[in-house]
């Protein structure tokens, strides 16, 4: 027999930020909040840069050639998150992070900044 669950909100019933999820062996549970990417994007990052797709972006800035720094509509707590960035063709590297922003730089293979078409950065931490 299926069942359909419809709601509009989801809170915790002994906090209402920590919902446990039984993992897969049932005997250890995850916190959901804490699994859920707080930020993600992707964006053309040569020629016109552009935001293709996104949650939780406020704005994006080329700062120059291989160089964009993103800011989020909702901050984080600290800035002790995990970024993870990924590009179509170059090296990518995250060079600053702050609670409102990150910086990500594109290189080729001999360390030179580079514009590359596909962007894409994901963001897990702990929203302020």
């Amino acid at each position: 027999m299926a069942s359909t669950l419809k709601l509009n909100t989801l809170t915790g019933a002994s906090t209402a930020g920590s919902i446990a999820v039984t993992g897969e062996g049932n005997s250890t549970t995850t916190n959901l909040q804490q699994g859920i990417a707080k930020y993600w994007t992707q964006f053309n990052g040569s020629g016109t840069v552009a935001t293709v797709d996104s949650f939780n972006q406020g704005g994006l800035t080329d700062n120059g050639t291989g160089d964009y720094t993103i800011s989020y509509t909702n901050n984080m707590s600290n800035n002790d998150f995990s970024a993870t960035a990924e590009t179509k063709t170059h090296t990518q590297m995250i060079e600053a992070v702050t609670t409102s922003t990150v910086q990500i730089l594109t290189m080729n293979a001999s360390g030179t900044n580079t514009d590359d078409a596909i962007v894409c950065i994901t963001v897990h931490g702990d929203l302020a």
